[in-house]
């Protein structure tokens, strides 16, 4: 039942509205009220001033445009948008101003209302630069986020023309068409970083984010809260706000396992969930939160012996050994040794900002005689080391002292200054002599001259025949 005096909900709004366009008047430094036409059905004296419109000419039923040229209120109520916050120019003045659109009870736009909330911009420029500048500064720090998030390398930056090489970097670009998990096993200093960014590169993910996180790296503590995130409050010290993973963080694009043989049984359980479900659940939330994520997995342990063993999930390793690659090490691709020092020793030259230096073929040959168990990360600071050490232009033998010697070097690998040979030649020749030596020791017996150049049985015959020594060596009865 309506109170004395108010007849009916129509006095009511009426009365209202009044209320309201009064408290405009009051609180902003002008306001304005057009209907569905465009027409101005109530002005405020404060924007008549700063418009300066003659006070005897009415301004009611005049079209906005007509009052306040450039009146963005009819744009405002044809899209049915409101703008906020805006900077509009009324003659030579800025002003900050809302404009809201006004609908009825079925949401029906039937005018607009346009208010100044500030007529001295100048007077804010300073937090506005301020603001601006914060705004480009955070723009600034994602794009060099999003940069230390993308590929680094590339397939042609994989220094060799071996065959193995050439047949892994193969099997890498197939594997980068997919968009299954990869597992890259391989020796440490094998390149598995260098192949898992080429293999994003080439993907349909390259311009998604690349996260690396090495298991062997972080404490078994950490270690979940860096792969699942965690949520405020999860346990003490975990902050106010959510930390997102390393699987959230690499949401649509790649994540880089490295080491994931280091990884604790308990997290394995968790990791094959989130592999299988495409889910994760960070620490202190009850709730999964679905990702896209493809997944590149290395390891420098066997873990098919990790799985006999009992300390390696057999489901786990069959999730992840989907597109197996495995890295040669560098003693089975020795004839890359020339090349892989011309561009190691160009990388260290720029860096130190000095002129590059080369490796003498005795010295190659030298350098063929080690068996690497660094790989191409040891040649890379044995050869650094030597650069540093020596200020010649040419490292020879004799600046390799510090490198021990596993297999004798080969007479005929090394060069006199009257010959000087292909770097190739010179270690397929070193190659060679090595070979015929551990055949002669191992008294024809392949297998066991294997094991002494450190190389499988089958990698053995494939060196005999590119040497054309398979049919000098008969098979002989193997033995232990």
């Amino acid at each position: 039942m309506a109170r004395p005096g108010l007849t009916n909900d129509a006095d009511v709004r009426s009365l209202a509205s009044n209320a309201l366009l009064r408290l405009f008047d009051s609180l902003y430094e002008g306001a304005v009220v057009v209907d569905r036409a465009g027409r101005i059905t109530w002005i405020n004296d404060k924007y008549k001033a700063l418009i300066g419109w003659n006070g005897a000419d009415p301004v009611e039923g005049r079209r906005v445009e007509e009052v306040i040229p450039n009146s963005r209120l009819r744009y405002v109520m044809e899209s049915g948008r409101a703008e906020l916050l805006d900077v509009f120019a009324i003659g030579s003045r800025q002003v900050v101003v809302s404009r809201i659109p006004l609908q009825d009870e079925a949401g029906v736009v039937i005018g607009g209302l346009g208010v100044i909330l500030y007529d001295r911009v100048q007077a804010l420029k300073p937090i506005v630069s301020k603001f601006q500048q914060l705004q480009a500064d955070l723009a600034s720090a994602r794009r060099e986020l999003a940069e230390t998030r993308q590929a680094k390398y590339r397939f042609s930056q994989m220094v060799g023309l071996s065959t193995r090489l050439r047949d892994v970097k193969e099997q890498a670009r197939r594997a980068a068409e997919r968009d299954a998990t990869v597992l890259l096993l391989g020796e440490t200093g094998t390149g598995k970083e260098l192949m898992a960014h080429a293999i994003h590169g080439a993907s349909k993910r390259a311009d998604k984010p690349l996260v690396g996180l090495n298991a062997a790296a972080i404490p078994e503590t950490l270690l979940e809260s860096e792969l699942f995130g965690v949520e405020p409050g999860a346990y003490t010290g975990a902050g106010a706000k959510p930390r997102p993973g390393k699987f959230q963080l690499a949401d649509g694009g790649t994540l880089f396992l490295d080491e994931v043989g280091d990884m604790p049984l308990m997290l394995q359980a968790k990791l094959l969930r989130v592999l299988q479900e495409g889910e994760v659940e960070p620490i202190g939330s009850n709730r999964l939160r679905s990702i896209d994520v493809r997944v590149i997995a290395a390891t420098s342990r066997d873990l098919k012996a990790m799985v006999d063993a009992g300390s390696f999930r057999a489901d786990l390793y069959y999730r992840l050994n989907v597109l197996p690659i495995r890295l040669p090490p560098l003693r089975e691709r020795l004839e890359d040794l020339p090349l892989l020092c011309e561009a190691l020793l160009e990388q260290i030259a720029e860096k130190a900002g000095e002129p590059v230096k080369s490796v003498s073929p005795a010295g190659l040959a030298r350098l063929a005689a080690y068996h690497w168990p660094g790989n191409v990360r040891e040649l890379g600071n044995i050869l650094q080391l030597a650069a540093a050490r020596h200020d010649v232009r040419v490292l020879g033998p004799e600046h390799f002292d510090d490198l021990p010697v596993t297999a004798p070097v080969a007479a005929s690998a090394v060069a006199t200054n009257a010959e000087v040979r292909a770097l190739r030649d010179v270690v397929a020749a070193a190659e060679k002599a090595e070979i015929v030596k551990a055949l002669a020791t191992a008294h024809g017996v392949k297998l066991n001259a294997a094991k002494l150049l450190h190389i499988s049985r089958a990698q053995l015959y494939e060196k005999l025949a590119a040497h054309g020594l398979l049919s000098e060596t008969p098979d002989r009865k193997e033995a232990v």
